[in-house]
């Protein structure tokens, strides 16, 4: 091998400048001297081939431009893990300037000399280093453990490691470091591409308090996820972002104490891969994001039932797929412990273009939901959204068979489907009644005017004042109105309102801008006033 290019050259991750690549050649290329690496770049467009040069192909790419030919000398294959971290935290020999040289130390322009200061320098490096519990070495060229007694000996108390955008390629080197961290708790090897064992013959213990493992944009497949969590006995949380991720198989007998799990930019085959992860008795949270599923089903529970799938789920991300139909999110409320969903960017979200009418919609259709697309959802507004859910479907219902009547009320099969909630809205909060459904009928004026009363709590002698006003009235324009009506001096007014059907629930009328009819305000209800 010539100078400057070990061993195990052919393989092994490079970088070049700002540019990170893998060694797939290294040899003599035709018509030209001395030795030279072929590399396969992790940007594409970084390359010139698909490494064949003059006809002779002498290395495989990807992508048809992907490759080129470098000199060892522009090539850097990295150090050790101690090094790199001995340079980033300034614990180095170069870095030890106080102690000027040999065994000198400056004080001022004195320079007094002393015997064993080697010694002495080497023993506050592995103290400073043996302080340090959460360290970051990203993108400090770590290529390989180095000396791993040493590890052992100066990185007693380290908990945290990022090792993330490094020259790492075999998983064996993260073994090889982790093993000698007895205590590592979290660890981010993200955007290392890295080889990764194809058989159970390679488990170490070395992850044995590990809970926390980023994994992101390393080239694993799920196969090797699941043979290298063997060795992941307590993990919590993992992180598999942009990963070579297909195809789903069961974790069995492994990852049982997983409570998050990220799929993030991964393309799944279809929504039915997410079966095989169902039984993960501890997970609470899955990220699913860009991950290509069009839908979502549970056939183990049918309409108003729950599923035994996912039994500890509470926050889901399916964000940035391409799910196009309401059954899907039907499905959702299968689900027993979900509290939180995102679900932005799907194409289903196009079928209502009012994004107010869509929100309604989700929390009607999942029950118990509390946070939606990372917003908060207010459990009287939650009530409120349910109620305007009855009166928008409730002509389809009646033409389904429904019926005020409970032993007339059969709704057909297929309106069930689209709205399997809808029985238990009415049970919850009764039927809508024929002169709410009345509402659905070409508006007029008239339809459009709300009886209400105006009171006054903090001023129980002032006498109730009964005034009709647009459902299309912003809660803005309704303050000024009622500034003039009471003749109340200039302070900032406070609007809520009470319902019948809120049986002793206060609403509170919170957004200037909104109209009357977005907090689903029928006529007969009670408009409190305070300043």
């Amino acid at each position: 091998m010539a100078a400057g290019v070990p061993p195990d050259a052919l393989g092994r991750r490079v970088s070049c400048g700002t540019d990170y690549g893998t060694v797939r050649y290294v040899g003599s290329v035709s018509r030209t001297a001395g030795i030279w690496l072929g590399v396969e770049w992790d940007d594409p467009q970084r390359g010139k081939h698909d490494g064949s040069y003059e006809g002779t192909q002498y290395f495989k790419c990807r992508h048809p431009k992907g490759g080129s030919f470098i000199r060892p000398n522009k090539a850097n294959f990295g150090v050790d893990f101690l090094t790199a971290v001995k340079d980033r935290y300034g614990l180095n020999d170069k870095q030890d300037v106080q102690y000027g040289t040999g065994n000198t130390v400056v004080f001022g322009t004195k320079t007094v000399e002393f015997v064993g200061m080697d010694s002495v320098a080497e023993q506050q490096r592995q103290v400073q280093l043996n302080k340090l519990v959460d360290i970051s070495v990203c993108e400090c060229a770590v290529s390989h453990a180095g000396q791993e007694e040493e590890i052992s000996r100066t990185c007693a108390n380290m908990r945290h490691i990022n090792l993330s955008k490094n020259l790492i390629s075999s998983w064996e080197t993260v073994v090889a470091i982790a093993s000698r961290v007895q205590n590592l708790e979290t660890l981010n090897v993200s955007e290392n591409k890295m080889r990764f064992p194809s058989t159970s013959t390679f488990i170490s213990s070395g992850f044995s308090n590990l809970k926390i493992l980023a994994l992101n944009q390393t080239g694993i497949t799920w196969t090797e996820v699941l043979l290298c969590a063997q060795g992941w006995p307590v993990l919590e949380e993992l992180y598999l972002s942009s990963n070579n991720i297909t195809v789903l198989e069961r974790p069995d007998t492994v990852l049982q104490t997983l409570k998050l799990l990220d799929l993030s930019d991964n393309q799944l085959l279809d929504g039915n891969q997410l079966h095989l992860i169902a039984q993960l008795p501890r997970l609470e949270q899955l990220i699913l994001r860009n991950t290509g599923i069009s839908s979502i089903h549970f056939p183990d529970a049918g309409f108003g039932c729950k599923t035994k799938m996912f039994p500890s789920l509470k926050r889901l991300a399916i964000n940035d797929n391409k799910i196009s139909q309401w059954s899907s999110i039907n499905e959702l409320d299968k689900l027993p412990s979900l509290r939180a969903l995102q679900c932005n960017n799907n194409p289903f979200t196009d079928t209502e273009k009012n994004p107010e009418t869509l929100i309604q919609l989700i929390i009607a259709k999942i029950s118990q939901l509390e946070v939606l697309n990372n917003c908060e959802v207010c459990d009287i507004s939650t009530n409120c959204m349910k109620l305007d859910y009855r009166k928008i479907f409730g002509k389809d219902w009646l033409e389904a068979g429904g019926h005020w009547n409970p032993e007339k009320n059969k709704p057909s099969e297929e309106f069930l489907a689209a709205h399997p909630r809808y029985p238990a809205l009415c049970l919850k909060y009764g039927a809508p009644e024929e002169g709410e459904l009345k509402g659905q009928q070409p508006l007029t004026l008239k339809n459009q005017l709300l009886t209400l009363t105006i009171k006054c709590p903090e001023k129980p002698e002032q006498k109730p004042v009964e005034k009709k006003l647009p459902e299309s009235m912003t809660i803005q324009k309704v303050k000024g109105l009622l500034y003039r009506l009471l003749k109340i001096p200039g302070s900032e007014l406070k609007l809520s309102y009470e319902s019948s059907k809120l049986e002793g629930k206060e609403v509170e009328l919170d957004n200037d801008l909104k109209p009357l009819q977005f907090y689903s305000i029928e006529s007969g209800d009670c408009v409190l006033v305070r300043w």
